[in-house]
């Protein structure tokens, strides 16, 4: 077992992922891609790869097996993100992406992943609640793989709470309303994602804000960070809630893993102590980064310092 760093990510369900481009997505026709490009993928593994871009002291916690496995294991460690890897029966899912470049449209093709034994998620569950020291910091991001139960994010808030880990989820449908009712300190639906746990239509920008900062007056999260994709995101917290527009930045690559790079610069910025709109710059400044690389490569540092100061956050009056 690796020493435990201060911040940890978690994925249930990693994946492979391949990146390709083709000049236009036909039916039936034999399409001629691109060379594909292979990434390290899984919400969580995406955090952490920006997390230690940034120079986070971070590892990622992950499930893996099979051939598809030993490429993500393998990708990781050429990146040189810490990982503790935990192997399963099932392979690893393969992921697929294609941007059309007659049109800068991006096809998503995501696989569900294997079914998990109890054995092997009760494993990890039980590993997390017993490592020497707490993290600063657990992230648990991305779909649970089939064989999870719904409420395994859920599972994990009594121990961080009671250790001092800082939860942050990042789901939809009932992982995340689990979650929510189990207590987190911060969670990043998107629009559609938080449409579908409240059940309210939120059609206005301040019924959104609203919306999130309820969940934060109801004791289920310390903070909501609502991505609101072209049109910027939305940070709630106690203390009130901030606004920023989406950066002018093209996005013919694609924008696969742009909620990613967010949520990993959201949490860098706050464990370095920055308040809530200066880490909503930093987030609004890595999802615009990712932008600029293909793929699932995922912002570049130095993208990130540079984009941060273009980002223009106003507090809600909500």
């Amino acid at each position: 077992m690796l020493p435990v760093p201060a911040l940890i990510t978690l994925t249930l369900n990693p994946a492979l992922d391949l990146a390709t481009t083709i000049e236009r997505v036909e039916p039936t026709h034999k399409l001629r891609c691109g060379p594909a490009q292979r990434f390290a993928g899984g919400g969580g593994i995406n955090v952490a790869r920006v997390l230690h871009r940034l120079g986070s002291d971070v590892q990622a916690w992950a499930l893996v097996g099979g051939a598809s496995g030993a490429q993500v294991r393998q990708l990781l460690a050429d990146e040189g993100v810490a990982a503790d890897i935990r192997p399963i029966a099932g392979d690893t899912r393969e992921n697929f992406s294609v941007v059309e470049t007659a049109t800068g449209q991006e096809f998503r093709f995501v696989l569900p992943g294997p079914t998990l034994q109890t054995a092997e998620w009760q494993a990890c569950l039980d590993a997390l609640a017993t490592v020497t020291v707490a993290p600063r910091w657990l992230i648990a991001s991305g779909s649970l793989p089939p064989g999870v139960p719904d409420d395994f994010y859920a599972r994990l808030a009594p121990g961080a709470r009671a250790r001092g880990t800082r939860l942050v989820v990042d789901t939809s449908g009932l992982p995340l309303a689990a979650a929510l009712q189990a207590g987190t300190t911060l969670v990043k639906p998107s629009l559609r994602e938080l449409r579908e746990v409240l059940r309210q239509p939120l059609e206005h920008p301040a019924d959104q804000c609203a919306a999130a900062q309820a969940l934060v007056h109801s004791g289920q999260t310390e903070m909501v960070a609502l991505s609101l994709g072209a049109q910027g995101a939305v940070l709630a917290t106690r203390d009130g809630v901030w606004q920023a527009p989406a950066l002018d930045v093209s996005a013919a690559s694609g924008t696969t893993g742009a909620g990613d790079c967010f949520l990993a610069a959201l949490v860098w910025s706050l464990d370095r102590g920055a308040p809530p709109p200066d880490a909503l710059r930093w987030g609004m400044a890595a999802g615009a980064a990712a932008l600029l690389v293909p793929g699932t490569a995922l912002a570049r540092a130095t993208d990130v310092h540079r984009l941060q100061s273009q980002v223009i956050v106003r507090a809600s009056p909500v």
